[in-house]
């Protein structure tokens, strides 16, 4: 599996017209990619301002499709102006 954890910190006020489009592309990953498995939103009231995402792909390349879904290229575009600070990390499953 291919995790990725991803931040971001929102303009102030733009959190209702963010998480929505947010919800959209998750529930249009889990749907529409066969190698998207899971796909987390998350808030905290203590810092309004910020949704952090954790996603499981089956893989890299399962990643990569997913940046270049249709889905996602309309969220990047409608939501672009309201993101202040994004902070992408990705990890690959250990075996011992």
């Amino acid at each position: 599996m291919f995790a990725v954890v991803v931040t971001f910190t929102l303009k102030p006020g733009c959190m209702p017209d963010f998480l929505p489009l947010m919800h959209d592309n998750a529930q249009a990953s889990l749907r529409d990619e066969p190698g998207c498995h899971q796909f987390d939103v998350a808030t905290d009231p203590a810092r309004p301002d910020e949704v952090f995402l954790y996603e499981l792909y089956t893989g890299e390349d399962a990643f990569a499709a997913h940046l270049g879904t249709a889905h996602f290229a309309s969220f990047s575009a409608k939501t672009d102006v309201m993101i202040a600070e994004k902070s992408v990390r990705t990890y690959e499953s250990v075996n011992q």
